[in-house]
């Protein structure tokens, strides 16, 4: 040891010392081997010791204003007691280290920041997914993530509860979450996902929601479809008057719309759902590589199964849709690729939210209530098939259902009724009863005797 200083590493001491840095390390006169070094960041507390092998090592305790005297004197006294016994303090603490390393990578936040958004990247919503987890997880990011449990989601689920969110929004999110644990298992971050199996507790549905489920899933009565096109040649109209005013008022140089079809993507993207049942998403991802006008054809994967089912699905089209897209292509310069509905600001693919606005402004237009969602036109699509006598595989194909318990669950009861026919033709199997031999009206013993007269 090239340095020779030394006195006891007191509070004062080390006070004095912060104060005029010593050019050479200042050993402990009571504890062997404990120091202090003065260095660009201040006074550094070290221990030089040997190991019961005898290799020298030196071992950094912390630096002099994190720990005090007291504490860097304790620290050091734990480390000799462990060399005393045979054991290496500075392994002990660099294993503890990469334990608190390992703990601190199995955390959700450090998951969730690392390899999950690499994951998330490459998808299509990636990005509300993460964000999805960051929001309604905030309390959890620095836990790690094997120690969840299902008392934890029930805590969670009551705290959502009441601050007055939904319940299929609190239901994402725990799946949004139950992914990134399936995942951070797979590749054997944690042991399991702890959360598997674990599902939300439906609360009891209100009679407003009930009501409000009812409105949102249903078709469209003869007067609303009548209604729908009427609003949307209505929209056509104001757009129309929109822009002459606009050319009056000095944009003279903007197009024209009073000699085209469609003033905009409004009215193509309302029909083609209208008459397709597509999903939003499907139509904002529709490309003209998936549209096959000489053959009638929609060749696309399915965004919301595309995870399951990334193999593309075939759906016919009917005459209109063909007419909706021929004319649409035509007044967009015939492209052969490229988006059919791409953001007219931006050229790339519209925000999921882009048509809410359009379509409230529709609607309006039409006089159709305002619990008619956008949605309620793919439900229309597969409630009028089944009403139709469609069977109902078919509907489901037609629907891009993953399972046909979808369709069953939701659709089922619109099938013309074959139940009822049945016992329709049962009931004619039985003769009106004869009012004449069931006595007076006011004779209730005679009502309740007089039989039945079966036709044989």
């Amino acid at each position: 040891m090239a340095s020779t200083t030394k006195m006891k590493l007191t509070a004062r001491a080390l006070e004095q010392l912060a104060k005029t840095p010593p050019e050479s390390d200042v050993w402990d006169t009571d504890l062997a081997g404990y120091h202090v070094r003065a260095g660009q960041r201040g006074l550094t507390f070290r221990l030089y010791y040997r190991t019961k092998t005898g290799q020298r090592r030196m071992m950094t305790l912390g630096a002099y204003g994190t720990l005090t005297a007291a504490q860097a004197r304790s620290n050091a006294t734990e480390a000799l007691a462990v060399v005393a016994q045979g054991g290496d303090p500075r392994a002990v603490l660099e294993e503890a280290r990469a334990e608190a390393q390992r703990q601190h990578a199995r955390t959700l936040r450090a998951y969730l920041d690392g390899p999950y958004t690499v994951v998330q990247g490459r998808k299509k919503d990636g990005h509300s997914a993460l964000l999805r987890i960051r929001r309604a997880f905030a309390d959890w990011l620095d836990r790690p993530m094997g120690e969840l449990s299902h008392a934890d989601i029930e805590r969670w689920q009551g705290e959502r509860e009441a601050k007055g969110e939904a319940f299929t929004t609190s239901k994402r999110s725990l799946g949004a979450l139950k992914t990134l644990l399936a995942h951070a298992a797979e590749r054997k971050v944690i042991p399991n996902n702890p959360l598997a199996g674990i599902n939300l507790q439906r609360p009891a549905t209100t009679e407003e929601e009930m009501a409000e489920q009812a409105s949102q899933r249903r078709y469209l009565e003869a007067e609303e479809v009548g209604a729908l096109f009427s609003g949307l040649d209505a929209y056509q109209d104001l757009k129309r008057q929109e822009r002459q005013r606009s050319r009056v008022r000095g944009k003279a140089y903007l197009p024209d719309l009073d000699d085209v079809t469609y003033v905009d993507h409004v009215k193509p993207w309302i029909l083609i759902m209208y008459y397709t049942g597509f999903r939003p998403g499907d139509l904002f991802g529709l490309r003209w590589e998936h549209v096959n006008l000489t053959f009638g054809t929609i060749r696309k994967v399915i965004e919301k199964t595309a995870h399951h089912h990334p193999e593309p699905m075939i759906f016919p089209m009917s005459s209109a849709v063909v007419s909706v897209l021929k004319v649409w292509r035509r007044q967009q310069g015939k492209p052969q690729t490229g988006l059919v509905s791409p953001s007219v600001r931006t050229g790339k693919r519209m925000d999921r939210t882009a048509m809410q606005k359009p379509w409230a402004k529709v609607r309006e237009l039409a006089e159709l209530p305002g619990s008619l969602v956008m949605y309620s036109l793919r439900h229309n699509f597969a409630s009028q098939l089944v009403m139709a006598g469609v069977d109902l595989l078919t509907v489901a194909k037609l629907m891009a259902h993953s399972d046909i318990q979808t369709t069953i669950q939701h659709y089922a009861h619109l099938r013309p009724d074959h139940t009822r026919d049945a016992v329709e033709a049962f009931a004619q199997q039985v003769a009106e009863p004869d009012t004449n031999e069931l006595g007076d009206e006011n004779d209730e013993e005679g009502a309740v005797d007089a039989p039945f007269q079966v036709v044989r």
